[in-house]
């Protein structure tokens, strides 16, 4: 596979984001950095996405203070969004009821993926970004896999935990994004539907993954810009010459 295969195919840079759904365990993480580091694209983890969704509302100096990237794409990232809002440039902190917390997060966070997709060039991990940007055909959904014992064995390696803890954590954490996922969005992680590629890391190294999603990606961009009837499995296809062999009709 060419090594410059994003860089070299045309149309590519229409593509604004990718989401990486993944299994705890399974290398998405990983997957995303390596590909954010291949693509120069910006890697947006879900725990940055959590901490800057938190922080809506203090000043764009306070913010980017506090992250690693300072002054450069959470600092537009959040112009962007309150100029969405309509709000001042430099607002004052938000103050919202205990009761209302959850709401407002949740908000916020749709809020900072689709603008995070509207800056464009960005890796998303998580945080539902497969269902908030699901009718962008300019961004390519990617779920990673993996069977438990080889994500227990990945979490206890890379973590430095017991296996018997890694366990844990892996159960605990499928258990809270599934029910993130159904609470706020009425979907299933596994839905095979809200993905365009779905990777099992059972067999296939991270770096082939990447190259997978890569692949994904240039194919994914040179449809961007076609008519809907030419999509889907049937687009440009004919009868077949005669009946269908292995499905034989009723008498």
């Amino acid at each position: 596979m060419p090594a410059q295969l994003a860089t070299e195919t045309p149309g590519i840079l229409a593509m604004r984001a990718i989401t990486i759904s993944h299994l705890y365990g399974s290398g998405g993480g990983e997957i995303g950095a390596r590909l954010a580091q291949r693509l120069s694209w910006e890697l947006v983890d879900h725990e940055i996405v959590a901490q800057v969704a938190e922080r809506l509302g203090i000043s764009v100096h306070e913010a980017a203070a506090r992250d690693e990237y300072s002054e450069s794409f959470f600092a537009r990232m959040l112009r962007t969004i309150q100029v969405t809002l309509g709000g001042p440039p430099n607002p004052a902190p938000l103050t919202v009821p205990v009761g209302e917390l959850q709401a407002v997060y949740h908000r916020t966070l749709v809020t900072l993926v689709r603008a995070a997709a509207e800056q464009g060039h960005v890796i998303i991990i998580g945080r539902g970004s497969q269902v908030v940007l699901a009718n962008r055909r300019d961004v390519l959904h990617v779920r990673i896999v993996a069977p438990l014992a080889e994500r227990i064995e990945y979490v206890a390696r890379r973590e430095g935990v017991s296996v018997v803890e890694a366990e844990v954590r892996i159960r605990r954490k499928d258990r809270d994004r599934i029910n993130y996922l159904r609470t706020q969005y009425h979907q299933h992680s596994d839905n095979s539907l809200l993905y365009d590629l779905v990777i099992n890391t059972a067999v296939l190294d991270l770096d082939s993954a990447v190259l997978l999603v890569e692949t994904a990606l240039a194919a994914k961009a040179s449809r961007v810009g076609l008519p809907v009837q030419e999509l889907g499995p049937a687009a440009g296809q004919t009868p077949y010459p005669g009946e269908p062999g292995d499905l034989p009709l009723p008498d």
